[in-house]
């Protein structure tokens, strides 16, 4: 298989990673489920049966409809700015990571879900 190692590395292996992360933070399972359907679609049980089969990113994410405002995620996640990346399968999986790292740190989930206005050159922060 061609790509980065975490490709074909099970979604499942990850995700409790994903969730000692948010809960020793203080944060819960549904914070972090709440993010994951935010950002490729899957509800409770269709992000419970890709973690079951131990689906892969490529597949998790070949599968997923991903957020029209998935594109807002920005920022520098693992030393490499988000927006930077070539590889549109690993942007995803930094997408992903990075709205596990807001989570984690308390950051209101009105913001990290990007539901408010997007936010242009002219806006004031």
């Amino acid at each position: 298989m061609a790509g980065h190692r975490i490709f074909g590395t099970p979604v499942a292996d990850v995700y409790v990673h994903y969730l000692a992360k948010v809960a020793r933070k203080g944060h819960t399972k549904a914070e972090l489920d709440a993010v994951i359907e935010w950002l490729t679609g899957f509800d409770d049980r269709a992000l419970g049966q890709h973690l079951a089969d131990g689906t892969t990113f490529e597949d998790f994410f070949a599968a997923a409809h991903l957020n029209p405002n998935a594109s807002m995620i920005t920022g520098v996640i693992c030393g490499v700015r988000i927006e930077e990346l070539d590889d549109p399968l690993m942007r995803r999986i930094r997408y992903l990571d990075k709205l596990v790292d807001e989570v984690a740190k308390g950051r209101p989930m009105a913001k990290v879900l990007r539901s408010g206005e997007p936010r242009t050159p002219t806006t004031p922060r």
